[in-house]
């Protein structure tokens, strides 16, 4: 019998077992929507952070504000540029695997 890792964790969540540090998720949601919805809320992000350059160019926005938006993009750049070569290096291993 074969079980989702999501399903099972969910399961063990209900339990009562796991107090703290674990994001509840609905059960069943797979890994393709996990990484979309991940990939959507990046963009959002990266997104906000040249809106708030622009309004300071337009001379709109807090320099604060500004401040924090572009580090907010620039920590989910780094994010998403370093799931990106952990996911090659992983799928490369995958590769060198012997059948």
């Amino acid at each position: 019998m074969v079980a989702r890792i999501g399903d099972a964790i969910a399961a063990y969540a209900k339990t009562g077992q796991i107090e703290g540090g674990l994001e509840t998720r609905e059960p069943g949601k797979d890994f393709a929507s996990f990484l979309r919805d991940s990939v959507q809320e990046a963009h959002e992000v990266m997104k906000g952070g040249e809106e708030m350059s622009m309004k300071a160019i337009a001379g709109k926005a807090d320099l604060n504000d500004v401040i924090v938006a572009v580090n907010d993009a620039e920590v989910t750049l780094q994010t998403v540029v370093g799931l990106r070569d952990r996911m090659i290096q992983a799928y490369q291993e995958i590769l060198r695997m012997p059948i």
